[in-house]
């Protein structure tokens, strides 16, 4: 049993093998050689009184390994004056985080492996923007529009080079600081030109590819900004407007992660970005949540990512659309299949702390 934090997982996995594994993983579900549960999260009252926990898990399966991701949040919703709020997240105190990635063998049950899920998982999730490049944006596109500055963005942009020939990037945030050092070191970290802007509209205009990236939780993308041939990946729906959806031509979901379960008082969905979600508290202490949201898109009648690459429905078929891939979906066969890969270079290399595999297995039926 191998315990791999976040400095071996970023010192093992490129971005390039983070995409390419994602990208197997998936072509493996049209086949059944890979499959995953949906998230599903609890929340429950905290020793705050501003705040809720929230227990999240997905698992998925992929060549021979089965992911469980686990997460262990206290979670807050500060209303920023004019910015539209955004949502706080730690385990413990501020700064600190808990979120762990299980793998197992599922050729004979062996439990592998225990990972930090930090680094791994703004890799999964950039590769996913990666993913909805390749598949959707044009060859040649060259210039890169990002809002936001933060570990994600930083992760959208690593993947987005490596499919495309990016020239020059355009990079803005509400902090004059956050956007200039993420332009100084991603510029000089990547070998591309990053200039910092005063206004997202500065950004967006003249992308081939634009992504947003930020934790906010009112709308960042205006519909009116997009322009012919245009790519667009979000990182959470939040960031933008539903109205935004009659501007694309060409709409792709990466996968279906909203269970087929109806609501009750204690089952909930649309929750600060939750699928799905069983609520405790009471009626009292649920005001503390922010109000339940219906889908902010139409992704149910989206293809998804298999139905492309499977020829069932079309990509982009002229530069002149304006395309849009939804990164949520297929989770729990990221973890799997991103986790495989890091614990198998860990292996090789001979990287991480091993655990007594006696610590995991016991001799009582369970």
């Amino acid at each position: 049993m191998l315990l791999i934090n976040n400095e071996v997982v970023e010192k093992v996995l490129t971005m390039r093998e983070c995409i390419e594994a994602q990208e197997r993983a998936f072509a493996g579900l049209l086949t059944g050689a890979a499959i995953g549960r949906p998230r599903i999260d609890m929340y429950v009252p905290c020793d705050r009184d501003d705040g809720y926990y929230r227990w999240g898990t997905v698992d998925g399966t992929s060549d021979g390994i089965l992911a469980v991701r686990l997460k262990s949040d206290i979670l807050v919703w500060p209303r920023n004056e004019g910015a539209g709020g955004s949502e706080q997240k730690y385990c413990i105190e501020p700064g600190t985080y808990c979120g762990l990635v299980f793998l197992f063998s599922t050729g004979n049950g062996k439990p592998l492996a225990l990972l930090n899920d930090g680094h791994l998982q703004h890799m999964r999730v950039g590769g996913a923007a990666g993913i909805g490049t390749r598949l959707l944006s044009r060859e040649n596109s060259r210039e890169l529009g990002i809002i936001g500055s933060g570990g994600m963005a930083r992760t959208f942009l690593e993947a987005i080079l490596a499919v495309r020939g990016i020239k020059r990037v355009r990079v803005f945030s509400r902090s004059r600081d956050n956007r200039e050092r993420f332009a100084r070191e991603c510029a000089e970290r990547f070998g591309v030109e990053i200039a910092p802007v005063d206004t997202p509209r500065e950004a967006v205009r003249g992308a081939d590819i634009v992504a947003t990236c930020t934790d906010s939780m009112t709308p960042v993308l205006e519909a009116d900004w997009l322009e012919p041939g245009m790519h667009v990946v979000v990182l959470t729906p939040r960031e933008i407007d539903p109205s935004i959806v009659q501007r694309f031509d060409v709409a792709v979901q990466q996968g279906r992660e909203e269970l087929p379960m109806p609501e009750t008082d204690r089952f909930r969905k649309g929750i600060s970005g939750s699928p799905g979600a069983y609520v405790a508290g009471t009626a009292e202490e649920q005001q503390r949540l922010p109000k339940p949201k219906k889908a902010r898109l139409p992704t149910q009648d989206w293809p998804v990512y298999t139905d492309v690459i499977s020829g069932k429905a079309p990509g982009r078929t002229r530069d002149d659309q304006i395309t849009f891939y939804y990164t949520v979906g297929n989770w729990g066969v990221q973890f799997s299949s991103v986790g495989g890969v890091v614990y198998r270079k860990a292996k090789e290399q001979g990287l991480g702390h091993e655990l007594p595999l006696e610590w995991f297995i016991q001799d009582i039926r369970n």
